[in-house]
């Protein structure tokens, strides 16, 4: 019996407290390289290694593309991995030192000339890029795994965010006040990443050494065709993925652009440490009180209502004509911004068990690549519509003070691009059919399966299930 199969019932599991911080120090550890590449970089390739916004806009858009289809192949292995440390701690361990090196590497781009800068800075950001989806997938996958409990999965969920922004948030308030353009940023950005990589190496550690895979699986090695089965059936993550792509694309295109934002259009490089200090406030005031949003909403209505107030906001930063209007705009969203990406994980978590109800096979690994491939799409497009918007207007890194088009480019990708995505993502879930009492009963219904098994005394990947609500077999 292998330890997938002698774990505890399904539905039972309820992690401890230190299980809960040790899950949200894992997405501490992940920001520690991709915040650091997601607010820096485009900066960084702009403005020290002397790529074009053009160039740098495309290579995101290409290498963040090869990323996602990455996360699919990530998927699979994840899915066969059957360790005595589980489906997923594995990678963790192993994944995680490779990762933070490759960090290093994507910030100290050699004087090469300008062909050799490009190539090198493709290459080093497609290995960081694989890197972490061979570590994020896992991690990803085990909030499922983990616990089914409703309740357990919102603190999981806060908890990684709250690691997540601590991170994105600290790396903001230390980094962006030195980036001034008397600073030498080339022996700046390689000093910070060779300290990061011990700092995200502790986190990764604590991480494996605290979280526990609990929840029980019949099929530990998932084949090809039953990922495919799970995959065809599970309506409500199409509906997640493709508002998930415009929350991405709305996040991505704000956060590339908000340094620009404060720097250029308000000379206010001072005031992004306040912003996120405010990020990181707003992060731990909300986290408990999310499950207490959730409970009384829903997950879905609690994720609508929460992004129209950041797409409005969103707007009003765009028009802002003030800094002080500017400021209270971005912080007054921090906390519709904060309940969406708290609850997104959650209900990804929640798809698993649908896939499990229609097909009978437990698939966290295939469920959430599909869902972290969407995503990457949309951090590409998000970041490249970014860069697009500042060559397309205008910027130059180089130049001291910036055209008045170049600003409404800024303006643009910080302001408007974020009202109008987030919206979209908010209103695409208005027909999301996984509803928390809908995912309640499917619950019961794969639990009760267990204690009255088929009388082949197995589940099937190709017999689709009737849908709680009474629906047909469609996907």
């Amino acid at each position: 019996m292998t330890a997938h199969t002698a774990r505890s019932a399904p539905g039972t599991a309820n992690p401890r407290l230190i299980n809960i911080v040790g899950y949200g120090a894992g997405d501490a550890a992940n920001n520690v390289a991709f915040m650091l590449a997601t607010q820096f970089l485009l900066l960084y390739y702009t403005d020290v290694a002397g790529i074009s916004a053009a160039a740098a806009g495309t290579l995101f858009l290409v290498l963040r593309v090869f990323d996602a289809v990455t996360d699919v192949i990530a998927g699979r292995i994840v899915d066969r991995t059957d360790s005595r440390f589980g489906k997923f701690r594995p990678y963790l361990l192993f994944g995680s030192l490779p990762l933070l090196l490759l960090s290093v590497a994507t910030f100290t781009v050699p004087r090469i000339g300008e062909t050799g800068v490009l190539l090198y800075a493709y290459a080093t950001y497609a290995l960081l890029g694989l890197a972490y989806t061979f570590v994020n997938i896992p991690y990803g996958s085990l909030a499922a795994a983990m616990t089914q409990d409703p309740a357990a999965r919102s603190k999981l969920a806060a908890a990684r965010t709250v690691g997540g922004t601590v991170v994105g948030a600290a790396l903001s308030a230390v980094v962006a006040p030195l980036l001034s353009r008397t600073t030498d940023l080339q022996a700046f950005f390689t000093t910070v990443t060779i300290v990061l990589v011990f700092v995200g190496m502790a986190l990764y550690l604590f991480c494996f050494f605290t979280v526990r895979e609990t929840v029980r699986r019949d099929i530990p090695k998932v084949t090809l065709r039953q990922s495919v089965q799970v995959l065809r059936t599970n309506r409500p993550l199409v509906f997640l993925c493709i508002s998930s792509v415009l929350l991405l694309l709305a996040q991505f295109a704000k956060t590339t652009a908000q340094i620009y934002y404060m720097r250029d259009v308000f000379d206010a490089l001072d005031l992004v440490p306040v912003l996120s200090v405010s990020q990181l406030v707003v992060t731990f005031a909300m986290a408990p009180i999310v499950p207490s949003i959730v409970r009384k909403w829903g997950k879905r209505n609690s994720y609508i209502g929460a992004g129209i107030i950041a797409a409005v906001f969103s707007a009003v930063a765009f028009a802002a004509p003030t800094v002080w209007i500017a400021m209270a705009a971005l912080m007054i969203s921090l906390p519709a911004v904060m309940v969406v990406n708290i609850v997104i994980w959650a209900l990804e978590a929640d798809t698993v068990e649908y896939g499990e109800w229609r097909t009978g096979v437990r698939a966290e690994g295939i469920i959430y690549s599909v869902f972290s491939f969407t995503r990457k799409a949309g951090q590409a497009l998000g970041a490249s519509f970014a860069a697009y918007a500042l060559a397309l207007t205008g910027y130059v890194g180089t130049a001291a003070a910036q055209t008045e088009s170049a600003l409404w480019g800024i303006r643009a990708s910080v302001g408007l691009l974020p009202a109008v995505f987030i919206a979209g993502a908010a209103l695409i879930m208005l027909a999301y059919p996984l509803t928390d009492s809908v995912h309640r009963e499917l619950v019961r219904e794969i639990d009760d399966r267990r204690t009255q098994p088929e009388p082949d005394g197995s589940a099937t990947a190709d017999q689709p299930r009737p849908r709680p609500d009474g629906g047909g077999h469609g996907a």
